[in-house]
């Protein structure tokens, strides 16, 4: 699975280090995965969840949210939103 883009991440762990440890092993998890479909995700990220066009991991004990849209056929995932959980509630991102 080809990620795009590891800067989004990036600069979050640079505001949240606690959840360096976390997406670093999700990146790693993602670019060596071969997903065909959502359920080939949930195998993998057992708390994943589909959202409308969205695929949203918990990272770091659910303390933050990821949101990506994974295209399957062409093999990349999309980071569309790093958030808090707070963030996450406010529900800005599912306008998008």
């Amino acid at each position: 699975m080809h990620l795009i883009s590891r800067r989004p991440l990036k600069q979050f762990w640079g505001n949240y280090p606690n959840a360096e440890t976390g997406l670093r092993h999700w990146i790693k998890a993602v670019e060596s995965a071969g997903w065909k479909n959502f359920a080939d995700v949930r195998q993998l990220f057992g708390s994943a969840d589909q959202v409308g066009k969205f695929v949203v991991f918990n990272i770091a004990g659910n303390k933050y949210r990821l949101i990506v849209v994974i295209h399957f056929d062409g093999q990349r995932c999309y980071v569309r939103h790093v958030l808090t959980h707070k963030e996450y509630d406010l529900g800005k991102w599912k306008k998008e």
